[in-house]
Order: C-alpha cells, then sequence, then structure tokens
C-alpha cells in the first residue's frame, strides 16, 4: 500500500541527537536513519527521556526536574540538515542550510539556554525553526483527538482549498470586529454627556485660538533669542567687519605684508611660499568679513516685534502645561476634541456611515463564512474517506470516521470558523456514529490517529514523525498491519517509533534498545544500537519475555521476512 506519493523528504532530517546528564541518561548518543528507526526497550527503561530531550530542541518548555540528580545542567544537542532557516535573522544566511547544530542547556536551577550554530538563540526561533520539520505523536496527540476543538485543525491541514477561504474569512472576521467597534464608539460619542462635549470644545476653542504648528515653538524660541540680544550680535558683527576690512584692518595689513614678500621673491623661493599662504589666508579673512557684514545687516531690533513673539511664546507655553510635555501631545489633544465635537455635531451622519459600513462588512464576512463552510464540506468526506482506508489497512474494517460539520450562531463565530467541526467513529457497519472520546477504545484512538497521521503526510511540511506508544493496545494481526503501515510511512518521511512490538520492531532500518544499568551514583539509561545476534535477541524478548531457543528462532525468521520485505 502506498500511503502518499514519494517526495525529495529525506534533505530534511534529524542526523544525531547527543544527550547528557537528562533524567536518568548520563550520556546517549541516537542517530536516526533516514528510514525507520525503532527503539526499544523494557518498561521504565527511560525511553521517554529521550523524547523529552527532542522536544527541547524544538523549543518546549524545559524543567529543572529534568536534571540529572547530582548535575549542575543537562545539554540536548542535534544536528538537522536541510532545515529552513528564520528569514531576516542572523541565522539566514541562506534559504536552507546543509547542516544546523542546535543545543539547549538546562541548568539545575530552571534557567536555559540556547544556540544555533554556535550563536544564542530564543525559544521562539527553536520553535519556528526546528519544531515544524518534526511531528511527535505520542499520548498528547491522542487526548487532543478527544477534544472535538483539535479537529478543524486536522482538517484544515489536509484541505489544501481551504487555506485560501480561512485566511479570506479571518480578514473578515477581523473588518466586521473593527466595523462593530467604530459603530460603539461613536454610539458612545453621540450619548457624550454635556461636561465632556463642553471640555472637548473648550480644548478645540482653545487650541484653534493660537492655532499652533509643529516645530513653530522652537522656531520661536530661537528667533526670540536673536532678537533679546538685537544689539550686542549687532555691535559683534560691525565691530568684526570694521576690524577684517575698514582702514587699517587686518586686511590691509595683510595686503602689505605679502606686497613686502613678493618684492623679494625672487632672491628666495622659501619667501613666495609665504607670500602664497599670505595671499590665500586674504580671501578667508575677506570671506569672513562679508559674512559678518550681511549678518549685520539682517539685524532689525523691532520692540514690537519682540513683543509679540513673546506673547505668542508665552501662549503657546501655555498650551504645553495644559496638553503636553510636547506639541505633538497638544496637536493629538486638538485632533481627538475635534472628532468628539464632530461625532456629536455630525451624530446622525457618523451613526448611518458607521451602520452601514457594519452592514457591510457583516455581508462580506458572511460570504467568506458560506465559502469556507463550503471547502470544508467538500474536504470533509475525502479526508475521511481517506482516513477510513488507513484505517482498513489496520484491521479496522468496516469501522469508519465522519467529519460532521455544524454551523454556529454569529455570536459564536470565532478564528477557527463559523462551524464546529467534530470527528465521528463508527465501530461498524449499520452502527451509530457518535464521539470518539465516548466510543472508542485506547488501542482504537492510537490507530486512528496513525491513520490520520498518514493521510496527513502527502499534505504537510513535517519531514519527521515520532510516535511514541502508537501500539498501545494493539496486538496480533493488528500489530502487523500497524507494521506495514507505518514502514510504508517511512518510505516519504523520516519515521522514529518507540514501539513494544516486536512485528513493529524488525521492520526498522535502524533499532536501539533503551536500557536501566545500576552506576556508581544510581541507575542509568544507556541507549545503543543493536544488529546481528544482539538485535536477534531483543526480538526474542519482545516476543516472550526471554530469550529461548523457540523465541531466538521465532525472532530470526521474523527479521529475514522483514528483509525480505523490504528488499521487494
Amino acid at each position: 500500500m502506498r500511503i502518499a506519493p514519494p517526495r525529495d523528504w529525506r534533505s530534511a532530517m534529524i542526523d544525531e541527537i547527543q544527550v547528557s546528564n537528562a533524567a536518568l541518561i548520563r550520556h546517549a548518543s541516537f542517530c536516526p536513519c533516514p528510514g525507520l528507526t525503532v527503539v526499544t526497550g523494557e518498561t521504565g527503561a527511560g525511553k521517554t527521556a529521550l523524547l523529552s530531550a527532542l522536544k527541547l530542541l524544538m523549543g518546549t518548555r524545559a524543567s529543572a526536574d529534568a536534571v540529572r540528580d547530582g548535575e549542575s545542567a543537562l545539554t540536548v544537542s542535534g544536528r538537522f540538515f536541510g532545515l529552513k532557516r528564520l528569514p531576516e535573522s542572523e541565522f539566514d544566511d541562506s534559504s536552507e542550510d546543509e547542516e544546523l547544530v542546535v543545543t539547549r542547556r538546562v541548568s539545575s536551577d530552571g534557567r536555559s539556554r540556547a544556540t544555533i550554530d554556535g550563536q544564542m538563540a530564543s525559544m521562539h526561533e527553536l520553535a519556528a525553526i526546528v519544531a515544524p520539520s518534526i511531528d511527535l505523536c505520542g499520548q498528547l496527540e491522542h487526548q487532543q483527538l478527544m477534544r472535538p476543538a483539535s479537529h478543524v485543525t486536522l482538517l484544515d491541514a489536509w484541505a489544501d482549498d481551504v487555506k485560501p477561504a480561512l485566511e479570506a474569512y479571518r480578514n473578515a472576521l477581523d473588518a466586521a470586529a473593527s466595523a462593530h467597534a467604530e459603530l460603539a464608539r461613536v454610539e458612545e460619542a453621540a450619548e457624550l454627556s454635556a461636561a465632556k462635549l463642553d471640555e472637548a470644545r473648550s480644548t478645540l476653542r482653545r487650541i484653534d485660538e493660537i492655532s499652533p504648528s509643529e516645530g513653530e515653538y522652537e522656531q520661536l524660541k530661537h528667533d526670540l533669542e536673536l532678537a533679546e540680544h538685537a544689539e550686542v550680535l549687532a555691535r559683534a558683527t560691525a565691530g568684526t567687519h570694521e576690524a577684517l576690512a575698514g582702514d587699517s584692518g587686518a586686511l590691509d595689513a595683510i595686503g602689505t605684508a605679502t606686497s613686502l614678500l613678493e618684492s623679494v621673491s625672487s632672491v628666495d623661493s622659501e619667501l613666495a611660499d609665504l607670500a602664497k599662504s599670505l595671499r590665500e589666508a586674504t580671501y578667508v579673512i575677506e570671506d569672513v568679513s562679508a559674512s559678518a557684514r550681511d549678518y549685520l545687516n539682517k539685524v532689525d531690533f523691532d520692540p514690537e516685534t519682540l513683543a509679540q513673539q513673546q506673547e505668542r511664546v508665552s501662549a503657546i507655553q501655555g498650551l504645553l502645561r495644559l496638553y503636553g510635555p510636547r506639541m505633538e501631545d497638544v496637536l493629538r489633544r486638538r485632533d481627538e476634541a475635534a472628532d468628539t465635537v464632530s461625532l456629536v455635531d455630525d451624530a446622525d451622519h457618523r451613526l448611518d456611515s458607521a451602520r452601514n459600513a457594519l452592514e457591510e462588512a457583516e455581508r462580506s464576512l458572511k460570504i467568506a463564512a458560506d465559502k469556507l463552510d463550503g471547502a470544508r464540506a467538500t474536504a470533509a468526506p475525502l479526508f475521511a474517506a481517506t482516513v477510513t482506508s488507513v484505517m482498513s489497512h489496520l484491521e479496522m474494517a468496516g469501522c469508519e470516521l465522519i467529519c460532521e460539520q455544524t454551523r454556529l450562531d454569529r455570536a459564536s463565530w470565532t478564528k477557527q470558523g463559523p462551524s464546529t467541526v467534530e470527528f465521528l467513529y463508527r465501530p461498524g457497519t449499520n452502527m451509530q456514529p457518535r464521539p470518539l472520546a465516548k466510543i472508542a477504545s485506547g488501542g482504537e484512538i492510537s490507530r486512528v490517529m496513525l491513520a490520520i497521521k498518514v493521510a496527513l503526510g502527502a499534505h504537510d511540511d513535517v519531514d519527521t514523525l515520532v510516535f511514541d506508544e502508537v501500539d498501545s493496545g494493539v496486538g496480533g494481526a493488528t500489530a502487523v498491519a500497524l507494521a506495514d503501515v507505518i514502514a510504508d510511512l517511512s518510505k516519504t518521511h523520516q519515521v522514529i517509533v518507540v514501539t513494544h512490538l516486536a512485528q513493529v520492531a524488525v521492520r526498522g532500518d535502524a533499532h536501539y534498545i533503551v536500557e536501566k544499568t545500576p552506576g556508581d551514583n544510581g541507575p542509568e539509561t544507556v541507549l545503543s544500537q543493536v544488529s546481528g545476534e544482539d538485535r536477534v535477541a531483543e526480538i526474542a524478548r519482545m516476543l516472550s519475555g526471554s530469550s529461548t531457543k523457540a523465541s531466538l528462532e521465532h525472532a530470526q525468521e521474523m527479521l529475514t521476512e522483514a528483509q525480505g520485505a523490504q528488499r521487494q
């Protein structure tokens, strides 16, 4: 059975994870293969700690309780291939990188630090860069499947045609919310108390009487400073011009010196250089003299203008004290007061306009809601049929998944949509479908979740699937069917499975064992990759609890059959 079309998924994968001092793990190295990697071991050996370490690399919350007793910190490092970097970030030297190394350190006091390729990173960056490529399916996801609120998200992830309809609906919902808020604001303003309206009119009148402009106050203060010191400025610039260009001024003296040096420059060229320097200095002094004269001509001391400027500055300072401290604050208060007065004076017009805008927004929202419901109504039976088809390969023939959509009252519409979506489960032909939470067993829930993940496989951007105890409550022929589905899924994804089923374990392209061993400072969890006779022994243990001759022969037979099936 081909679950999803092949794709170039191996470009993004987990290459290696190293864990130190996490729970019972002192040090472990885990190198999942591109296909199916199985992790087995006795219950309580510490398989969960390995998955918790992976979650830390995905940016999940860290806890000091995860640090091994007696150690100062735990460290988890992971090497990934093909992960997409965040745009416009310090890590964005290319859209994809051949190799990315992520490290997370959690100290015993609960503090957490992360790096990406040696550079400091936030948990948000881990969640944005690492998490999207990994789907961790365990008991938490099974619990989510029991909550109908999560069902619409699964349907939307599968249905590509729903995405643009959902975006249009959310935009329309935001527009309608804004229109509701604007109408409420206009209605509230129309009912303003006389005191508030009088205050707004008074503010508007007071500011408009002075009518200040942006930047005017600073310019006035500058001009007033010049006007108040006009006499001093005039005396200084006049004296400067006289000292430089007047009779017996600097220019005359420099001119005489220049002529004297030039008269003897033919005797010594060094004196010619001095004469040249003086000539150049003359140009500079002439410019300064001219500028001083021009400045003097602009100095205008007018007592009446000075009084007007002083009065204007005082008036603006009054506005700043009332509505400041900055001029932009004064102008903002003026706009607010003008808007308030306008809302009251033009109440009928503003109310009509706001109501019309709301009606139009609600009409647009209804159209968007109908399109979204229509897209989901089209996708729902196709999605349900796809999941049901996979369920039939998991020894659930006759069982059926049904997507039920129910329109909500307008007041109950949310960002998720105008309707609820709930998965119903029919355990057999002609039986009444009922909510999953009320009818499905733990084993059935696990298989339904696996079927959903398989259905989503061709539609999501996830490259690595991690299954924890997906085989709960499964055995016999169902275990073989489940192993077939997982193995087929590993043809399009990197798949990591924590399993108790020998039927699943033998299908792995790589096999790791988690064992708890005594240590100098308490028990330790050891992770080791097995092959050959060691793998046969582990499969035998999973079959019978011990390595008897019969179980070893059976284990070898199962491994041989699995390897033969993989070569086909």
